[in-house]
């Protein structure tokens, strides 16, 4: 069987993670959870799971835990995709833990995985779609959307990986610059959360394993990104999103 034969189309459900603390987005984020902070007159995790829709994805499950109950009426009104909470207000179990505790809801296959606050202008194809049609279950267990360090909106930061010719990625050393930084999107199989640890862990943990193993992908985003980290960054991704360009 060819590599070509394990490759899928967009995955039907995704993990949306929804339950930070939102520190660094204060003091908005004192009233309410970050993914209800609007940009553009809409709440991030609603630019989230549009995509999410306009991508073909069926059902998200979302994790609460800082203001859940606003949260979640606001979810009660969305009518694609499906919407599952996973309830984590008894105990933030940061990325990694967050999903595990979610991973038989999202059933046997490879799944999208978003932040509430990821935030993109597409080029022609739809970086979802690409990033789907990009997965191979028989290379990969993780697919990072990745977009240029260097002139993303409202990014100050040093970057994040570095990738060879075979899209393999190599995480930077603590005092280096790395190109590419995470956009906040991935697809990642079941198979990265063998043996994982019971209780919170960054997710970054699994990928540094995938990447020792070899089978940590990236894909370049095509279109601009934006960095929606602090108040002072609204308005820059507001900017960007009403001039339509990269």
């Amino acid at each position: 069987m060819t590599a070509t034969n394990h490759r899928q189309r967009v995955p039907k459900t995704a993990m949306v993670l929804a339950a930070g603390l939102g520190e660094r987005m204060k003091p908005l984020t004192d009233t309410k959870p970050k993914p209800l902070v609007e940009v553009a007159g809409k709440a991030l995790i609603d630019h989230a799971l549009d995509r999410l829709a306009a991508a073909g994805v069926e059902m998200a499950v979302v994790n609460v835990h800082h203001f859940a109950d606003a949260l979640e009426r606001h979810l009660k009104t969305r009518k694609r995709p499906k919407i599952v909470i996973s309830d984590e207000r008894n105990a933030l179990l940061d990325t990694g833990g967050g999903i595990v505790k979610a991973l038989q809801r999202l059933g046997p296959e490879a799944f999208l995985l978003m932040n509430s606050d990821s935030l993109w202008l597409d080029g022609p194809v739809p970086n979802l779609v690409r990033l789907g049609g990009a997965f191979d279950a028989a290379r990969m267990d993780a697919l990072l959307l990745l977009a240029p360090s260097a002139g993303a909106i409202g990014y100050r930061g040093r970057g994040d990986y570095g990738m060879d010719a075979q899209g393999r990625l190599q995480r930077r050393g603590e005092q280096e610059r790395a190109p590419l930084v995470y956009a906040g999107a991935a697809v990642l199989s079941p198979r990265l959360f063998a043996g994982a640890p019971a209780g919170p862990f960054s997710l970054t943990r699994l990928f540094d394993r995938a990447e020792a193993d070899g089978r940590l992908h990236g894909l370049a985003l095509e279109g601009a990104w934006m960095h929606v980290g602090s108040p002072e960054a609204i308005g820059a991704a507001e900017e960007a999103m009403r001039r339509g360009s990269v």
